[in-house]
C-alpha cells in the first residue's frame, strides 16, 4: 500500500525498500535499449505485481513471470515469448540455487547476495561479454 508520504508498506506494516542503486540501474539499462524481465517465485502474485506497479517499474520490464514455480520455468517462458536464446540472457539473483538452476540452461548468471548495485552490474556485464 502506498502511503501519503510516498512510502510503500506491506500488509504486515513493514516498510518496503529497494536496493539504492536499482532505480538508477533500471533507468540506465532501459535508456540504453536493453530488454529486461522480472522473474519472481512467489505465491503472493497479486502483491508482487502491485509492488512493481507502485514502484513504477512496469515501464522497464518487457516480460514478467511472477508465480510460484522454478526459475527455469520463468526463463523458458522468457525464451518462448521473446525469441531470445538463453546464451544471450544475463540473470542476477540473490539465491545460489537459482543461479545453478538457470545457469544450467546456458544463461549467464550472477550471484548478487547483497542486491544489484552498480559494481555488481558492471561485473555481470563484463562476465557476459567474456562469454559471448
Amino acid at each position: 500500500m502506498l502511503q501519503g508520504n510516498g512510502e510503500i508498506v506491506d500488509s504486515a506494516g513493514y516498510h518496503v525498500t529497494v536496493y539504492p542503486d536499482v532505480p538508477q540501474i533500471l533507468e540506465k539499462l532501459h535508456a540504453e535499449g536493453y530488454v529486461m524481465a522480472v522473474a519472481s517465485r512467489t505465491s503472493c502474485i497479486e502483491e508482487a505485481n502491485e509492488l512493481v506497479e507502485l514502484l513504477q517499474w512496469n515501464r522497464y520490464f518487457t516480460y514478467k513471470e511472477i508465480y510460484p514455480s522454478a526459475k527455469t520455468t520463468h526463463f523458458e517462458k522468457f525464451r518462448q515469448k521473446s525469441g531470445i536464446p538463453f546464451k544471450s540472457m544475463l540473470f542476477f539473483d540473490d539465491e545460489h540455487r537459482n543461479i545453478v538452476d538457470v545457469g544450467s540452461l546456458g544463461v549467464t548468471c550472477i550471484l548478487a547476495e547483497d542486491g544489484v548495485s552498480h559494481d555488481v552490474l558492471k561485473s555481470g556485464l563484463e562476465t557476459f561479454a567474456r562469454k559471448s
